[in-house]
């Protein structure tokens, strides 16, 4: 349902974050202000016994320095209550005395009907229930006596039986006054082809109820007596109560015990799910008869910011985790993830839990591994990758894989993590003396070291000074990263603009990790930064930095107080680090094709061309150039990078031609 303009500004207006946050935590007394309406707590997000937790009410923002989560009146609702955006805003509306938009006349007569129908549901559940106890669920009884369920695990999932026949449901119905178009909009029976009255659709299945987020009966599932039915599981047909790609079995307990701290385990089968609750997991849901959907991925992760895929431990439970992967990379974002736990080789949940117990499942849960390794053995299990053309093969894949990815930030990370694990396979199979995983034996080859050659000469002074050395030290990013804390701390107001991007800057040096989380933990307290900054790296060492040549040239530090000057500083400092990390990567490449050549000229001459950048930043700095500064102390000449830069070049270019 939309709202009307405005409508959200004056429930924000109206509504106290420390109120609302306040049923839920214990504020610290030492720490917290409620007259300034600055209040800490425990978060209510993770366990904790330190007062992290920081409520601005005069903001109405929240925000958690242990785990960062933040938001507003309507998003700790949300998630300390486990309910979507429209139960959330229903909820503190009631509380602020305004009365929740009215809907049109026309979904008012379609929520009418829906009530309808979930009450034809509800009858059928009942029915279904009544027989699973009668004379004719018998066998039915033994079933389920046999896969171990209890009768109060039957009652807890209102687990029901189908009798054989044709007309049994659609009878009981008919005597209870509904109409048969009502049965046939619920999806209860079909149509028959002989122009004869409909048919129950669910004959000899044991039944189970699907339920909705509200509670409400929207379809059922049936499994097959008979061994030589066609279909072992049948689901009701999509209705207007009823979308599979848009529900989940047992959403509605798992969105509780998530909400409680649990971790959501999604299963194949409604067995699956039951045998897992049964077992403690309370958070357990399941697709319904088919694979998994978007719409079904953004519940899971309304419910859980990194759910746990178990499946089959089958080359089909393989499969369908491939499935997921494909669906889930272009919807990943920071914060919303996946972890694959996959069952041993011949076992369901269902079956792990009968043979092992809670803590043969908690077990292969603790063990599940995170998405990009499963999409990394996805690509490589079962190769051999022995040549320059396999190995391109695999790269071009993994590309393509991880380009999917629209989050650049995570996208990069994907990329190292890639890196270092196809760093891995090459490595180990070279030290192996075969390529990847070569068969051992095969593909050997002749190549022997030439007997004139002289290892070089030990590195000099100048060449360790380097921009070779500096530039493994991430010399320019420390800068940048100076520049960009300098600029914050003399305008902390600014602090919250870049809260963002600062908390996934990768500090390379200590100190600045120091300076980067003082300015998280004191935005709302910016007129404290730079006294907890001295604190936290001694006055000192803060003063060096802000009196560093390559800091103090700066105009917005130079002359503070100029926020839109400091803002763009901050701003175009932190563009140059992601196109730096872009160039590291490119080195890095770079770097690993010089490796694969085994080429020890060209080893000599990298040795060589340091010592002439080394021989030119003695002589540029008698000539008082402008330097850079490396974290070693080290001048960096900026002429010099252009020659590194061009070094490169010439050298890709040899190696492409040889």
């Amino acid at each position: 349902m939309s709202l009307p303009p405005g409508f959200l500004d004056e429930l924000r207006n109206r509504t106290s974050l420390a109120q609302v946050a306040g049923r839920k935590l214990m504020w610290d007394a030492r720490k917290s202000n409620q007259g300034k309406g600055d209040l800490w707590a425990p978060c209510p997000f993770h366990h904790e016994k330190t007062a992290s937790f920081h409520v601005d009410d005069r903001k109405g923002y929240y925000y958690c320095f242990g785990c960062h989560a933040k938001g507003d009146a309507i998003s700790f609702v949300r998630e300390t209550e486990n309910v979507s955006f429209m139960e959330a805003i229903e909820i503190l509306a009631t509380e602020a005395g305004l009365e929740m938009p009215k809907a049109d006349p026309k979904a008012k007569e379609k929520a009418d009907r829906r009530t309808i129908l979930s009450d034809v549901m509800e009858q059928a559940v009942q029915f279904f229930r009544l027989q699973l106890k009668a004379g004719a669920g018998g066998e039915a009884r033994a079933y389920l006596d046999k896969r171990g369920l209890s009768l109060e695990t039957r009652d807890r999932f209102e687990i029901g039986f189908a009798p054989a026949g044709w007309e049994n449901l659609r009878e009981h119905l008919k005597a209870k006054g509904i109409a048969p178009d009502l049965m046939l909009a619920c999806g209860l029976v079909k149509k028959s082809d002989k122009g004869r009255e409909p048919y129950d659709v669910f004959r000899n299945r044991i039944m189970f109820p699907i339920r909705d987020a509200r509670g409400k009966a929207i379809a059922f599932g049936g499994r097959a007596m008979d061994p030589n039915d066609n279909a072992k599981y049948l689901n009701s047909p999509e209705t207007e109560l009823f979308d599979k790609s848009r529900n989940l079995y047992n959403m509605r307990p798992a969105r509780e015990a998530s909400g409680r701290g649990q971790p959501l385990v999604v299963a194949e089968g409604y067995m699956d799910v039951i045998a897992l609750s049964e077992a403690g997991f309370g958070a357990c849901v399941a697709p319904l008869g088919t694979a998994v959907t978007e719409p079904q991925m953004q519940l899971m992760w309304r419910m859980s910011p990194e759910p746990l895929i178990a499946l089959d431990g089958d080359k089909a439970g393989l499969r369908a985790a491939y499935r997921v992967i494909d669906l889930a990379l272009p919807l990943l974002e920071a914060g919303k993830g996946l972890r694959f736990a996959i069952m041993p080789e011949g076992k369901d949940p269902d079956d792990l839990v009968r043979s092992g117990g809670p803590e043969a499942v908690q077990k292969v849960l603790d063990e599940a591994m995170p998405m990009v390794r499963l999409l990394w053995q996805n690509e490589t299990e079962g190769k051999v990758f022995d040549s320059p053309e396999r190995k391109a093969t695999l790269d071009k894949q993994l590309r393509a894989r991880i380009a999917k990815i629209t989050d650049p930030h995570l996208r990069r990370h994907y990329g190292d993590e890639i890196k270092d694990l196809r760093f891995q396979l090459f490595r180990a199979g070279r030290s192996s003396g075969g390529g990847g995983n070569r068969p051992q034996g095969q593909g050997k080859s002749n190549w022997s070291p030439r007997r004139d050659w002289k290892a070089p000469p030990p590195p000099t002074i100048g060449a360790k000074n380097s921009l070779l050395v500096a530039a493994g030290d991430n010399a320019e990013a420390s800068l940048r990263e100076t520049v960009i804390l300098a600029a914050i701390l003399m305008t902390p107001d600014l602090a919250l603009e870049f809260e963002t991007q600062l908390e996934m800057m990768p500090c390379h040096d200590p100190d600045h990790a120091l300076l980067r989380d003082v300015i998280l933990r004191n935005i709302g307290h910016e007129n404290d930064m730079r006294q907890r900054a001295e604190e936290a790296i001694g006055p000192e060492t803060l003063e060096t930095m802000l009196a560093a040549r390559h800091v103090a040239v700066v105009p917005c530090i130079r002359t503070p107080g100029n926020s839109d000057m400091a803002r763009m500083t901050v701003a175009e400092e932190l563009a140059k680090m992601d196109a730096l990390h872009g160039w590291h990567a490119e080195l890095a490449e770079a770097q690993e094709d010089l490796e694969d050549q085994a080429d020890e000229a060209l080893t000599w001459r990298l040795a060589e061309a340091a010592k002439v950048r080394a021989q030119a930043g003695r002589q540029s700095d008698e000539e008082s150039a402008e330097y850079d500064v490396g974290p070693n102390g080290a001048p960096i000449d900026r002429e010099e990078r252009s020659a590194f830069d061009s070094l490169l070049s010439t050298i890709r270019f040899d190696k492409g031609r040889g």
